[in-house]
């Protein structure tokens, strides 16, 4: 059962859906924050991912960050790691209030940015208990480094100059500056980002999975936010609570899982899903479902009563 619900984030109003599993309320669950990806909604793969782990008994929230979607926040369209840190926070917050939740076991799941987001958000937050990732990657290296870590220094060079000027417009009145998140057709967004840009036009832009509130561009303001954030820095900080990190074996933004695991102090467990990508994890069912098949034992095992 899906339930549509609010809750505030740092003064912003989040909007959220609330999964809870079929058949008669008992005692209190294990909960699972489910966050998407950046430029996402809780419409597409984490109300997915919730929508399933609700289905093998846990309750889950999946929730549109700050300043998107169907959440409020103005400028539309800023990606704030801080605030995205914050807001799964603050779902965290919300579902301590609800009864059919125990507070006392309740998980995090990260998708793509939000993979990183979890990782911080969990590294300071002892409530959470346990945190899966999906497809993780550090946004701020994505931009800084490129979804492959091979891009010229340049590049993230002149997007902070752009992103400066902005904020300069900004102050003269002159509007807030943004910038799209992805071209025109499936063909320029392979010449630009190669199979990995064209997997998430497909993704974002057809009818695959695009929806009205996924944010289509990002105000440059969002850039020098992002610049100096590290999703992996404090993972170290999780241990003595488990992680489990998803990674398609062909995504090429792997490398960043990796470097998360590689830091993290344990337990915790890097899964492959040998024939994935980055974004086959979002939604393919060949994927998708041995996913939730580990995110389900693991968050099984690691939210029960005897913890």
């Amino acid at each position: 059962m899906r339930t549509n619900v609010s809750f505030p984030s740092a003064g912003i109003k989040i909007a959220g859906h609330l999964y809870t599993p079929d058949g008669e309320a008992g005692a209190p669950r294990p909960a699972i924050v489910v966050s998407h990806p950046g430029s996402g909604a809780k419409e597409q793969t984490a109300g997915l991912y919730a929508r399933r782990l609700a289905d093998q008994g846990f309750v889950t929230l999946a929730f549109d960050a700050a300043y998107q979607g169907e959440s409020e926040g103005e400028p539309r369209g800023l990606e704030d790691p801080a605030h995205r840190v914050e807001d799964i926070k603050a779902a965290v917050s919300f579902l301590t209030t609800r009864d059919e939740v125990d507070s006392d076991r309740i998980g995090a799941l990260g998708i793509c940015a939000s993979g990183g987001y979890a990782l911080t958000a969990t590294a300071s937050d002892h409530r959470i208990k346990a945190v899966g990732a999906v497809s993780a990657v550090d946004i701020a290296r994505q931009f800084r480094d490129g979804a492959d870590g091979a891009q010229d220094p340049a590049v993230f060079r002149t997007m902070l100059d752009a992103a400066a000027a902005a904020r300069t417009a900004e102050a003269r009145g002159e509007g807030v500056p943004v910038f799209p998140l992805f071209p025109n057709t499936s063909a320029e967004a392979e010449a630009a980002g190669g199979g990995h840009g064209a997997e998430g036009f497909e993704y974002y832009c057809t009818p695959r999975a695009q929806h009205p509130r996924s944010a289509r561009s990002f105000t440059w303001s969002s850039v020098d936010r992002m610049a100096f954030f590290d999703g992996f820095r404090f993972v170290g900080l999780i241990a003595p609570r488990p992680l489990l990190l998803i990674v398609g074996r062909e995504a090429v933004t792997s490398w960043m899982s990796v470097e998360a695991f590689q830091n993290a102090r344990g337990p915790k467990e890097l899964h492959w899903v040998d024939g994935a990508s980055h974004v086959d994890l979002y939604d393919k069912e060949p994927y998708v479902g041995p996913a939730v098949t580990k995110l389900t034992d693991f968050f099984r095992t690691q939210l029960a009563k005897t913890r």
